[in-house]
């Protein structure tokens, strides 16, 4: 599962949720797939923390050299 793309795991973790609010899967199917969620969940959260990570990296000051700047998300800006 280390080779999945952030897009792949996320949308594999929608099913996931989809399946398991459904209720039609057995006691030891909904498990085996809770887990599987809380695996992708877990890897989707280490694909954000690296990204924030090279974003601050990224970020540059006045005179263009580098500086580690936290990026701050305005979720209210967001549609």
């Amino acid at each position: 599962m280390k080779d999945i793309k952030f897009e792949d795991a996320l949308q594999r973790l929608e099913q996931i949720v989809d399946q398991l609010e459904g209720g039609d899967l057995a006691l030891d199917d909904s498990l085996k797939v809770f887990e599987e969620g809380v695996a992708l969940a877990r890897r989707c959260a280490k694909y954000l923390e690296e990204a924030e990570k090279r974003i601050e990296l990224l970020t540059k000051d006045d005179s263009g050299l580098p500086k580690a700047d936290p990026f701050e998300w305005d979720k209210d800006s967001q549609g």
